[in-house]
């Protein structure tokens, strides 16, 4: 069982992050120059937290994506994702079985 994206966004929060956008489908959550997307959607869990592109490989040191990359137009601080028409940008989707998983990954990937 993974973290809801409200669980999610509790343990952002914890650690720093503060909350600076809300749309129907994402939270979104800035600390400094860093931001993160909470994919409001993922109901079990598994794609709760969306992180930078720019990211993935210092991140899989740390967590296995859950997929290779999560669509949204409303992750509009990520890049576009060119590969359709779509004007959806795109980010990388990650899912945490614990609050001490997430707290360590956000620890190692983002301090």
């Amino acid at each position: 069982m993974y973290l809801r994206p409200d669980e999610v966004a509790r343990v952002l929060e914890k650690v720093g992050f503060e909350m600076d956008i809300v749309t129907q489908k994402t939270y979104g959550y800035r600390r400094g120059e860093q931001y993160v997307y909470v994919n409001r959607e993922a109901r079990m869990g598994r794609t709760a937290l969306v992180i930078h592109p720019a990211l993935k490989e210092k991140s899989l040191s740390f967590a296995e994506p859950a997929s290779e990359i999560k669509t949204c137009e409303h992750y509009t601080q990520f890049p576009l994702y060119l590969a359709d028409d779509s004007h959806d940008h795109y980010g990388i989707p990650h899912g945490f079985s614990s609050r001490q998983a997430l707290e360590r990954y956000l620890k190692s990937v983002f301090d």
